[in-house]
């Protein structure tokens, strides 16, 4: 995983519910397996939505309270967040172009 990716819980609220543009937050742990299949589709799509949404992963092992905060009970869990708010959710491994119609619901 790229270390930009990753956000703490101290980072979240100014990283992801104050951002300007859409974020897609993937709660994930390094021994889930269907994590680690998506993630590459995960990095994929934070280079090419770059300026104009952003995507930050959360580890649910080391950021427990964040995963708690959103209801997260099963991963990977795609979360989007716009204006502060969960406005789009999935959970469990899906293709890369599903994330990216995910995400493009809610691009400006």
């Amino acid at each position: 995983m790229a270390a930009n990716m990753a956000v703490t819980t101290a980072e979240f609220d100014e990283q992801v519910l104050k951002s300007d543009v859409p974020v897609l937050v993937d709660f994930w742990a390094q021994w889930c397996g269907p994590c680690l299949a998506i993630a590459p589709s995960v990095e994929a799509i934070a280079g090419e939505y770059e300026g104009r949404a952003k995507v930050f992963k959360v580890d649910v092992d080391s950021e427990d309270e964040l995963a708690g905060r959103y209801g997260v009970m099963s991963i990977p869990a795609l979360l989007i967040f716009k204006g502060g708010k969960v406005v789009d959710q999935h959970v469990g491994a899906v293709p890369k172009a599903a994330i990216a119609n995910m995400l493009d619901r809610h691009l400006n």
